[in-house]
């Protein structure tokens, strides 16, 4: 459960301008978590999450930056393995089944790596849809998120 929480907060925190702990376990209850204010603290901290200034001059919660990249393949990996389903691709074309819910999280975690040759991802509720720049890369990517599931 604390996995799927933790997807959950960074798929919040990349979609919405969140800027305190309260209106963070407010989007959290209305996404059906039985949350605490000492629980979303505590999962801030884990997360690493921090204030920084967006472009319109308002604070709000974010991942670390690029230099965290250890950080971010760990939350990658978490979050990866406790949503996909299975991972399937046609040409240059990656399909990802998630179970219900998970794929925004899945995919805003994936986003997350910058994985080279991704063009582009799309997600829905249970599905992830990646453009790769050519089908042997994709085939390698498929290889790659197939040995963590």
């Amino acid at each position: 459960m604390k996995a799927k929480r933790h997807a959950k907060v960074l798929e919040l925190i990349s979609e919405h301008a969140i800027d305190t702990q309260e209106e963070l376990l407010r989007l959290l209850r209305a996404e059906g978590f039985d949350v605490t204010q000492a629980t979303v603290s505590r999962d801030i901290k884990e997360l690493r999450l921090i204030k920084t200034l967006s472009g319109d001059g308002k604070y709000r919660y974010a991942t670390h930056g690029k230099d965290n990249a250890i950080d971010i393949s760990f939350k990658f990996h978490a979050i990866f393995s406790e949503s996909v389903q299975s991972v399937d691709y046609a040409g240059n074309m990656v399909v990802i089944k998630c179970y219900n819910g998970m794929a925004n999280a899945a995919c805003a975690a994936l986003d997350s790596i910058h994985w080279k040759d991704v063009v582009g991802t799309l997600a829905g509720d249970d599905t992830i849809f990646i453009v790769i720049r050519d089908s042997r890369r994709a085939e390698e990517f498929v290889r790659e998120l197939r040995a963590l599931l």
